[in-house]
């Protein structure tokens, strides 16, 4: 903004580097991943958790495209589900799988564990940044169309259960369950239309 202002725009981008380089300390190389918290209290909190899927689907990422791919490879394998990414990774000690009970059961497992269905949006657009098939990523979706018939019907639920069979649960018809699939699918439906016109629907840099 500051160059096509015809203002200067190195602080901002000094600012840009340090943040970049602050980043880093979120990674940990052991896991593949980023932590969820540094300097926390008990340290570095190695939970396995959502959040970081932004750091990769954004247009700009701190994370270089190898970590990009790692971490939408560890969210692929813990986090995600038909319908939404888990709050936290099923194999952690705080994992609750299960939405339910009295108004403090459900709170307790509101984020640790429990699958909210906006983040599949930003996860296709994640896998299809590093992988590049846009037809394969598009079918994170799918499944949510079949429940549009089977809770709220005609739209999209705002949480599910962590463990199959993924009961649905909270708002019936979530706002941003809805925008978010729906923004998903127009990106990756535009992404399918350019590959049709160029002859490499499917085509993967794996």
């Amino acid at each position: 903004f500051a160059r096509r202002l015809g203002r200067p725009a190195r602080p901002w981008e000094e600012a840009a580097e340090r943040v970049k380089a602050g980043f880093e300390r979120f990674w940990n190389n052991d896991a593949g991943c980023c932590y969820d918290v540094v300097d926390g209290p008990g340290g570095h909190d190695d939970a396995l958790r959502p959040n970081q899927i932004f750091a990769v689907s954004l247009p700009a990422s701190p994370l270089s495209p190898e970590r990009q791919r790692r971490v939408v490879n560890a969210c692929a394998r813990h986090l995600l589900t038909s319908y939404g990414l888990r709050s936290l990774a099923p194999g952690h000690p705080q994992y609750q799988g299960r939405y339910g009970g009295d108004q403090r059961q459900r709170d307790g497992a509101y984020h640790q564990g429990t699958v909210w269905a906006w983040l599949l949006g930003p996860f296709a657009l994640a896998h299809f940044k590093v992988h590049r098939d846009a037809k394969a990523a598009r079918g994170f979706l799918a499944p949510l169309a079949h429940h549009l018939a089977d809770y709220g019907v005609g739209s999209i639920a705002e949480i599910f259960d962590g463990d199959p069979p993924f009961v649905p649960g909270g708002c019936i018809a979530q706002a941003w369950s809805v925008a978010e699939t729906l923004r998903a699918w127009h990106e990756l439906g535009a992404a399918l239309a350019g590959s049709a016109a160029s002859g490499t629907i499917g085509d993967t840099n794996d």
